[in-house]
């Protein structure tokens, strides 16, 4: 009971520290005459990852390393399965040119790069910094080719990040720097919480700490883009809800694994497990994106549905391979040899528009 309690209190302390984290530095960088636009595909994209980052670097601080890499793997699945299917069925999704022209490229070049890193069975310091200065580069990156995205854009993104003059003001300051302080000390709690209440229930239930890490962890850190995604796709920001996600997917490999690697006392071992399956249907998952993202620059309400349909597919085998379950191998094949091809396949015979104008509902 006391374990379920630590877990469920880490997970609300991640989230509550991720909206006052996201919430505080948004309006500083608004104050500080940063665009809207630069504010939401940087701070709130990297922000809604700051709960992956607080829990992977403390696992792998204290040697849970299956967990520090499970939790990015399993969120980076979750994110796009789960969050993108959602979020489509409510109502289809915008897909901007340059996300598919930039974003989506570098975004399974992170996913195809950390198997490679990780061939060697760790992560290690050096790889850390590599993967590091790639997402300072990314960054800066975003931030020259905001200026080039068209008005509609730019608007979207300012009615949702954008702050009046009141919030100017040496109060408004002291309140924000208050937002990022608080959120920062949720951050670090949860973290410690939800790692420590992981990795008794992994012992209670002899499960492995991967599994753990891919599952409930995963879904409890990215709860955050959950929130962030489905209200934009509510309000019509349809932009934001696709763009989100794929931030926070590049950030997750990036950033957090990156500084998780630099951080940890001998870098980041990678199981075998991992390397076999898991990771494989990360960039699988990423794959996935190019077919769907392509056709008519939106993401239909069928396309959420197949996402979620991998996702629960998914799900099964994690929870049949925890409980030993013979059945398990057999949905390895499913997933690993089936999921890319019939993503492609099914765009190609049900996807009867034809490419769209940029931003077009």
């Amino acid at each position: 009971m006391f374990t379920a309690i630590l877990l469920i209190a880490g997970i609300a302390l991640l989230v509550a520290g991720a909206e006052s984290l996201v919430r505080g530095a948004s309006k500083l960088a608004a104050s500080l005459g940063i665009p809207p636009l630069v504010v939401g595909l940087t701070i709130v994209a990297f922000g809604t990852s700051s709960p992956e980052l607080a829990v992977s670097t403390h696992a792998a601080y204290t040697g849970e390393s299956d967990i520090a890499i499970g939790n990015v793997v399993g969120s980076n699945i979750f994110n796009i399965l789960f969050i993108l299917g959602l979020s489509a069925m409510i109502a289809p999704l915008a897909v901007a040119q340059q996300l598919i022209r930039m974003d989506m490229p570098i975004m399974i070049g992170a996913s195809l790069l950390l198997p490679l890193l990780g061939l060697d069975g760790k992560i290690s310091r050096f790889d850390g910094l590599l993967l590091f200065l790639m997402i300072v580069a990314y960054t800066v990156f975003l931030i020259r080719q905001s200026r080039k995205e068209s008005k509609a854009i730019q608007e979207e993104y300012e009615r949702e990040y954008g702050v009046g003059e009141e919030e100017k003001t040496p109060r408004a300051w002291k309140i924000d720097l208050a937002y990022v302080a608080g959120g920062v000390i949720m951050l670090v709690l949860g973290s410690r919480w939800l790692v420590d209440g992981a990795v008794r229930i992994a012992l209670d239930l002899g499960v492995s700490e991967l599994m753990i890490g891919l599952t409930i962890i995963a879904v409890g850190t990215s709860l955050p883009e959950v929130a962030t995604s489905v209200i934009a796709s509510l309000r019509g920001e349809r932009d934001i809800a696709v763009g989100n996600v794929v931030g926070s997917n590049i950030f997750n490999i990036l950033a957090v694994i990156g500084l998780t690697g630099l951080v940890a006392p001998d870098g980041i071992p990678v199981s075998i497990d991992a390397l076999r399956f898991d990771v494989p249907i990360m960039i699988m998952v990423a794959l996935a994106c190019a077919p769907v993202f392509m056709t008519g620059f939106t993401i239909q309400r069928w396309e959420g549905f197949l996402f979620l349909a991998y996702y629960l597919a998914y799900l099964a085998h994690q929870i049949l391979a925890g409980m030993g379950n013979t059945a398990a191998p057999a949905l390895d094949g499913f997933v690993l040899s089936l999921m890319l091809p019939l993503t492609a396949m099914a765009v190609l015979i049900f996807h009867k528009q034809s490419p769209t104008k940029l931003n077009k509902p």
